[in-house]
């Protein structure tokens, strides 16, 4: 996936980052981060020393993978933490810390998904963005059955319902959606 400008790409790497918009000193959480880092890293060189980005993930070996290659790299701004996203209060952030929340191919995997938004807004500050990438209904070998896939009507409605504004949608890559919402 290093060619982010191909169409064929699974997930638009490089405009998700630009649409995420880190700055110097931002605190940002990769909720669902997986063991590659593919959004951590690039956005902890974009917040710098005096930001943070937590990547979260209930997979440990994913975490140790983040942790070795941040120490390789000399990047104390990434925070690696164990949670299940499912459980509310179970993630060690700090309420309303959080500028930018990330759920990028996180929720179809669970039955939970209420719940893990909830999670993701206790932590994001007042005006905190929440950005979230799932699979579209576009029927691919690669990617969740459609049983699994989230509707993105549906999400939108939810996410309006608890609290949320829909500033943007995107799209994210061939077969992803993205929304931007903010937490009023």
């Amino acid at each position: 996936m290093a060619d982010t400008s191909s169409d064929k790409q699974l997930l638009n790497q490089k405009l998700i980052v630009e649409k995420i918009g880190a700055r110097n000193k931002m605190k940002i959480a990769d909720f669902g981060c997986g063991s590659s880092g593919f959004f951590v890293f690039p956005l902890a060189q974009m917040v710098g020393r005096e930001g943070a980005v937590y990547a979260i993930d209930v997979k440990k070996d994913a975490l140790d993978n983040i942790a070795r290659t941040a120490r390789t790299n000399n990047l104390r701004q990434v925070k690696t933490i164990w949670s299940n996203l499912e459980i509310f209060n179970a993630t060690f952030i700090e309420p309303e810390s959080i500028d930018v929340g990330l759920l990028i191919n996180v929720l179809n995997q669970s039955s939970k998904r209420v719940e893990m938004i909830k999670e993701v807004m206790r932590m994001l500050k007042r005006h905190g963005k929440l950005l979230i990438v799932d699979w579209n209904s576009v029927n691919f070998a690669l990617g969740p059955i459609s049983e699994h896939k989230v509707n993105i009507e549906l999400l939108k409605s939810g996410l309006r319902r608890l609290g949320m504004k829909l500033e943007e949608e995107f799209v994210a890559g061939e077969y992803h959606y993205g929304l931007i919402f903010s937490k009023i």
